[in-house]
């Protein structure tokens, strides 16, 4: 396990260099950037500004210097929201994973208990009532599903806000501060979690339907097992297994926010934060976020593979 680790951990760092140095020429090279495109600065104080913060430099240069403060925990300081990126970071990256963790905690669990169920009753009316809804939720915009919502559950109905984390105006604390983000987060997190239901049921049942026509599965029933223990402690485990490696893709999903979403119930969080940084091409803000993206990717990867092999003993990590 040991040498396993070591040998991923260099593999790791020499993905992070070359995803860096293509983040970072990506962004360095694309024409324009905030100081150019602020029309209320003069000749001069753009001049002044790019030679403040090295952008007259050769770009390797640039990257080398952004690299080396990178490691020491300086991400760049953006021009457009006159903050530390990190900074930044800290006030906007939770909230995307509070609305992101409690969309994918709901989203697990009905995947689980719909697509167990409807491989269990294959075939029957239930099954075809599970794709058509699976196939619709996947086929219909996160855009159309969320402005559908606010307009019935909260302008026709008035149940829910439209949007934000917060009442305009609120100066609530403790627990009435709890209970407001969550009244706020609701909608999202029902939009979130009927956009990634469709695709994970499909996985699991499956999953499911390959389990169950094995011979152990078999052999359980003829035990006189309940049915019950049947499908959720012999089969479920074993078609829980490969849904470990999605877990990789789980965790920058989790930090990185849901764009769209985001935008849509206008939530305070990361990926509202980047949107407005493309039209403001605020590149700093940019960089430092594609690349946390990245470390969160490689991470999790990782953690998929030692999951898989604490779930399953018989894979050997080499």
């Amino acid at each position: 396990m040991s040498v396993y680790l070591g040998k991923r951990l260099i593999y790791m760092t020499l993905i992070l260099l070359a995803a860096s140095l293509l983040i970072f020429s990506l962004y360095a090279l694309t024409p324009g950037d905030f100081i150019s495109g602020n029309i209320k600065l003069t000749p001069e104080r753009k001049a002044e500004l790019r030679e403040i913060y090295g952008l007259n430099k050769p770009v390797l240069e640039r990257y080398a210097l952004w690299m080396k403060n990178a490691l020491h925990g300086d991400l760049g300081y953006s021009l457009a929201q006159q903050k530390p990126v990190l900074t930044l970071f800290n006030e906007y990256l939770w909230n995307s994973f509070l609305l992101a963790a409690v969309s994918t905690f709901f989203t697990w669990v009905i995947a689980v208990m719909i697509g167990v169920i409807s491989a269990y009753k294959q075939y029957s009316w239930f099954d075809t009532l599970v794709l058509v809804a699976v196939f619709a939720a996947m086929s219909l915009p996160s855009f159309f599903i969320g402005l559908f919502l606010i307009k019935i559950v909260a302008v026709d109905l008035k149940w829910l806000p439209p949007g934000g984390m917060l009442t305009t105006g609120s100066n609530a604390t403790g627990w009435a501060y709890f209970t407001e983000v969550i009244h706020h987060m609701t909608l999202p997190v029902i939009v979130m979690t009927i956009l990634g239901v469709g695709s994970l049921t499909r996985y699991f049942r499956s999953n499911m339907i390959d389990v169950i026509k094995q011979d152990y599965i078999r052999t359980a029933r003829a035990k006189g097992l309940k049915e019950g223990k049947v499908l959720f402690s012999h089969a479920l485990r074993n078609a829980l297994l490969p849904a470990i490696t999605l877990v990789g893709f789980e965790l920058p999903a989790l930090f990185g926010g849901s764009l769209i979403i985001e935008k849509i119930f206008n939530w305070p969080g990361i990926g509202q934060l980047y949107m407005s940084s493309f039209s403001l091409r605020d590149y700093p803000l940019l960089m430092g976020f594609t690349m946390l993206i990245a470390v969160l990717t490689v991470i999790g990867t990782l953690l998929s593979d030692l999951l898989y092999r604490l779930a399953d003993p018989r894979v050997r990590l080499h």
